[in-house]
């Protein structure tokens, strides 16, 4: 265990020294398999790693729901999409806002990626919202904390790579994240309300929304349509989770195409962008797996386990402690690499635990719900001072706004996110129920 503390500090002073974490996990992991077990077996271990995530046939989901968001982004459908919304909510005060984390919510239940929702929505709304004489820390605040839906409404990529750390259902998590994902709507728009109620020159009193075109009546369906097209092919068993993504994505093509607003640049750059993407991930994965093998022959897993029962410390006490943990890493760490250092460590707790007990009687249950916890602390992560990738897209977005008055309007949409978490960890019927209904 103790070799084990001494790599947590390692890859932390590495982080801190502005290492890429992918290649800093990689060292940490790969020299520390070394030097407990012998360079030989390291080696090996690090080709083998190496060979089966880049040719695993699981991990193939990632590309392609990436690409298939990208597409979508490119093609003009986020824009059709803010347009419905807006015409939903723009005449409330703080309408526009709303519809900006309504359209975030939609889009996200196409793209699975938080960082694409916040930057495609962050072109699309803040134009609308800086028309209508919208304060910039509500603007961004609004944009920022809908685009974390990204990571639970599915598809998600999150879910994935945690259904394949956990060797979890993955449709089973794709539809737990459904609800959770509903109540981080209405959170987050209750959260509008609540901002304008308190200081009224955030927003205006009223907006005349813009009517909307052929177009984007053609966006809002395209979106809707491939949401249910990929749920119900993978909830029919027509395709499984995998063969959704290659399915979506040949459709977001079709709708790309249909919308008629792609330009060949575009296209190559939503190809390019995917393959940035997609390397970034992968590389993320090996460096993580080199350091989760490295932890476990330490023997980590085990020794908190352990502790943990020593101490006769009740589950839902233990979960309250992992996710302090989350709030704390999340200050200095990304939402894919929180998942990949942590998950491996702290899912078999739900077993030695017995929390399966506690929790429906089912094990693969308490690890479904345990996954929309992790998430969603995940999600206030994305808008948490000082990293909060969120925040740093949109800023890369809108150069003109700074940090601080990002931080600032996300403020009441961090709230609603711990009370949102709250409310899953008290209730988990409320992550649990549709999964129960399949």
């Amino acid at each position: 265990m103790i070799e084990s503390l001494l790599g947590f500090a390692v890859l932390f002073t590495l982080i801190l020294l502005r290492v890429p974490i992918a290649f800093a996990m990689s060292a940490v992991g790969g020299i520390g398999f070394a030097l407990l077990n012998g360079w030989s077996p390291a080696w090996y271990m690090t080709g083998q790693v190496v060979f089966d995530t880049t040719l695993s046939y699981s991990l193939s989901v990632i590309p392609l729901f990436i690409f298939m968001g990208n597409m979508l982004a490119s093609s003009g459908a986020a824009h059709g999409l803010f347009a419905g919304a807006n015409r939903l909510f723009g005449g409330m005060r703080g309408g526009v806002a709303m519809a900006s984390v309504f359209s975030c919510g939609g889009f996200s239940a196409v793209c699975g990626s938080s960082l694409a929702t916040a930057a495609t929505m962050s072109k699309v709304a803040m134009p609308s919202m800086r028309k209508f004489g919208y304060a910039d820390s509500l603007a961004t605040g609004s944009i920022a904390a809908g685009g974390t839906l990204g990571i639970l409404i599915p598809p998600s990529v999150i879910l994935i790579i945690y259904g394949l750390l956990t060797e979890s259902n993955i449709g089973l998590l794709f539809i737990a994240g459904i609800i959770p994902g509903i109540v981080g709507v209405v959170f987050y728009l209750i959260a509008v309300m609540v901002a304008v109620k308190l200081n009224p020159e955030l927003a205006p009193v009223e907006e005349n929304p813009e009517p909307m075109n052929r177009g984007d009546i053609i966006g809002v369906f395209s979106v809707v349509g491939l949401f249910l097209f990929i749920m119900i092919g993978i909830y029919g068993g027509f395709f499984t989770p995998t063969e959704a993504a290659g399915m979506g994505a040949g459709a977001s093509v079709i709708i790309a195409l249909a919308l008629r607003k792609m330009t060949m640049s575009s296209f190559f750059g939503a190809i390019l962008d995917s393959i940035r993407a997609t390397a970034m991930i992968f590389a993320v994965i090996i460096g993580a797996e080199l350091f989760t093998n490295f932890i476990n022959f330490a023997g980590l897993p085990e020794a908190l386990s352990e502790f943990v029962v020593g101490a006769e410390l009740s589950a839902w006490m233990v979960i309250a402690i992992i996710i302090v943990i989350y709030m704390i890493l999340g200050c200095v760490l990304e939402s894919l690499s929180m998942i990949l250092l942590t998950v491996p460590i702290f899912y078999p707790l739900m077993y030695e635990l017995e929390f399966a007990n506690e929790l429906l009687q089912d094990p693969e249950y308490a690890l479904i719900w345990f996954a929309i916890v992790v998430v969603v602390a995940t999600e206030i992560s994305l808008i948490t001072p000082p990293v909060g990738m969120n925040v740093f897209v949109l800023k890369g977005v809108l150069k003109d706004v700074s940090l601080e008055t990002i931080f600032k309007g996300v403020l009441p949409f961090w709230i609603a996110d711990i009370c949102r978490l709250l409310l899953l960890v008290s209730f988990p019927i409320i992550s649990l129920w549709l999964v129960d209904k399949m």
